[in-house]
């Protein structure tokens, strides 16, 4: 089994996304039109998820959709400052605009870090649209760790070649992505950003991935999701940092395709 991969462009909610598409070849005729849809860390692309998304196609046999959010990789740039609120802008404005253009009516959504936030946010809204969600590093509060490792990040950005690198993704747009993240997480505003209050809403199964030395963030994210969702929940705790799909990758890979093959081969609904 191979994939193929095809570009595009989205016009949702407003802006320009650029979008590419995988399908595997042959597709699963079982998997009832069902998408992979992933979802970007906050300074993420498509770029960076590089082969993740084909392999896990791969591995499944579904399609998969991959974007870059407004103002990010290829996609139009967004203006600063950004508000408090801009990962349930995402979630219940943006995605599913995304959805709607693709015409994506059921999807297995994989968000790293913000996505993964974004994923949970949506899913507690449209339980009838999502089969299950994949957690990296999500975030449903704000930890004092976190903080500390983004203002690491700002000295990082400061002093070493990192805006060069993020510029072969996100181009002239790489300081307003980076700001965009690093100055709305650090404002006082941000400090008692909280989405537990959605996650009874998730119903459909929720795995989630945690780096166990991820600077970003600690397994009281896992327990705080794990706990509070209604649908059927699995952790799993990986010896690695802040993008497991990457750093732990055969692991991260192996136990993804695994946790969808249960989903599809259960033909698990959402809990009502």
């Amino acid at each position: 089994m191979g994939v193929s991969r095809s570009s595009f462009q989205i016009h949702a909610a407003g802006h320009r996304l650029h979008a590419e598409r995988i399908e595997p070849e042959p597709a699963d005729p079982g998997a009832d039109g069902t998408t992979l849809v992933f979802l970007h860390e906050g300074l993420g692309s498509i770029g960076q998820w590089r082969d993740f998304p084909s392999l896990l196609s791969e591995k499944t046999g579904l399609p998969a959709l991959v974007y870059d959010r407004w103002g990010y990789g290829n996609s139009g740039a967004f203006t600063l400052p950004r508000n408090a609120g801009y990962l349930h802008d995402e979630a219940l404005d943006g995605l599913p605009a995304v959805l709607d253009a693709c015409r994506i009516g059921k999807a297995i959504l994989v968000g790293h870090s913000d996505g993964g936030s974004i994923a949970l946010i949506y899913a507690s809204k449209h339980p009838e649209n999502v089969r299950a969600v994949i957690t990296e590093a999500a975030h449903v509060f704000v930890e004092d760790v976190t903080l500390e490792g983004i203002r690491e990040a700002v000295s990082v950005y400061a002093a070493t070649d990192l805006p060069k690198r993020l510029s072969r993704y996100h181009g002239d747009k790489t300081d307003l992505v980076f700001r965009g993240w690093s100055e709305t997480w650090l404002s006082p505003g941000f400090r008692s950003w909280n989405i537990e209050d959605v996650l009874p809403g998730v119903r459909c199964p929720v795995l989630i991935v945690q780096g166990i030395d991820d600077r970003y963030g600690t397994p009281a994210q896992v327990r705080a999701i794990e706990r509070q969702v209604s649908g059927r929940a699995e952790a799993l705790l990986v010896r690695c940092g802040h993008i497991p799909h990457a750093e732990a990758r055969e692991e991260v890979l192996e136990a993804m395709a695994g946790f969808i093959r249960k989903c599809l081969e259960k033909g698990e609904k959402v809990r009502g």
